[in-house]
């Protein structure tokens, strides 16, 4: 298969949360058809509901600077799926992919075709295979997880991390994780297993019992970010200048590459797990390479500037509180919002949260299956939009145009409520 065909396939296996079959089984049979690529490098998992990914790319950025091989998968991408497997600082090539995509889709239907597998893996499942066979090419030593959906039985759990961190934990995906804090908080905990190393970040008391209760159920050693002290200071400019010191790291005035007072915390998480790498686990990481990559780390589509553009998922009720923190406290012009959600989220808090904000509201629908049409979240949110000025366009193409005809040039335009809606933006405006 080329590229597109690759693709094409994997899109043809069905929506990678709609069609998703949960469960490691089928992903343990499949790696092991694959020769276990995922023995070959040391692997830290990151789950959690928000600042995940942003740990991983903190993560990314330090250990390149400190000359480390370093591989990393993420999800979801938006533009292209090669976004989401970069080995040492570099999206893997459209070339790479699909041979290796051609190679894992064969495996797999062997699998089936000799009663090893009931059915072909999913979506999540192959483009997770193809990461983790792609590090081992690439002779990666470290190999950097973004858990997918969960942490019990998502893809990436299957590669049984040596590293594990959990970011802060919020409601999202209920419907699939549980109603109740406590039912999803013990999904993401078990990424904890016996033989690992865990970093729990801060948390509610109630959520880092379970996790501490997960750890200390397995012998697992760990650091409760509760209890550790931080000593982080922002700046009030977009640059978020922060200064501290953590246990064994000490540095001065570096301004993190992500945008946001949240984004403290996440690189104190981030610094958690490189304290493990330096001093446990023998690689060379020195407070030259830890600075750099705070600096230099990179993370698409979250309070990602572009213009006067302003891009950010924010497709969780968590997400939309730090996204409205930061408007709140770094943008003073008026903004133009283009608003779209997916049809499984609490588009109703989302909204509260952020329309107030919107100078000018456009209402759109992504092309994703699961995305809410503009007329339905016009009609939910009825009573929220009274006195705005609102415009529902059927398409992301559409609401950028009228967000171009509506906007004077001193206006922000933030994109915003869904990853895959800022995805489709970036492309439309990339193109």
């Amino acid at each position: 298969m080329n590229f597109e065909q690759s693709y094409n396939y994997l899109l043809s296996l069905g929506n990678e949360v709609t069609a998703m079959k949960l469960g490691l089984d089928a992903m343990r049979i499949l790696l092991e058809g694959l020769g276990d690529p995922q023995t070959n490098y040391l692997k830290v998992q990151v789950a959690g509901t928000n600042g995940k990914g942003s740990v991983c790319a903190f993560l990314d950025s330090i250990c390149n600077t400190a000359g480390i091989k370093t591989g990393t998968f993420t999800s979801p991408h938006l533009v292209s799926v090669t976004e989401r497997i970069r080995i040492n600082g570099c999206d893997i090539s459209e070339s790479d992919f699909a041979r290796i995509a051609s190679f894992v889709r064969v495996q797999s239907e062997w699998l089936v075709a000799h009663g090893r597998l009931e059915s072909i893996p999913t979506f999540f499942e192959q483009v997770t295979a193809i990461a983790l066979v792609a590090f081992a090419e690439a002779s990666v030593e470290l190999a950097i997880l973004e858990t997918g959906l969960g942490g019990r039985l998502d893809a990436t759990t299957a590669a049984n991390a040596e590293i594990v961190a959990i970011t802060r934990i919020d409601y999202d995906h209920q419907e699939i994780l549980g109603g109740r804090i406590e039912e999803i908080a013990a999904e993401k905990a078990a990424i904890v297993h016996p033989g690992c190393e865990a970093i729990l970040g801060p948390q509610r008391p109630e959520i880092m019992k379970i996790l501490r209760d997960r750890c200390e159920r397995f012998g697992v050693r760990f650091i409760d970010g509760s209890d550790q002290e931080s000593d982080w200071r922002i700046s009030p400019n977009d640059d978020g200048i922060v200064s501290g010191e953590t246990t064994q790291i000490i540095f001065e005035s570096v301004p993190l590459g992500l945008k946001g007072r949240h984004q403290a915390e996440n690189a104190q998480i981030a610094l958690w797990v490189v304290q493990l790498l330096r001093y446990g686990k023998g690689f060379d990481i020195d407070d030259g390479h830890v600075m750099d990559g705070l600096v230099n780390a990179r993370h698409p589509g979250r309070l990602e500037s572009s213009g006067r553009y302003l891009f950010d998922g924010a497709h969780n009720v968590g997400g939309a509180k730090v996204l409205r923190a930061y408007l709140d406290e770094f943008v003073d012009k008026p903004i133009t919002m283009i608003f779209g959600a997916m049809n499984d989220k609490d588009v109703r808090e989302i909204a509260e949260t952020l329309l107030p904000k919107a100078d000018v509201l456009i209402l759109t629908k992504s092309e994703n299956p699961r995305a809410m049409p503009a007329g339905e979240i016009g009609s939910l949110l009825s009573d929220v939009l009274d006195n705005k000025h609102v415009v529902e366009t059927a398409s992301v193409r559409d609401a950028l145009q009228k967000a171009e005809q509506l906007s004077k040039r001193r206006k922000i335009i933030l994109v915003t409520g869904s990853l895959y809606l800022v995805g489709e933006a970036k492309k439309i405006l990339n193109n």
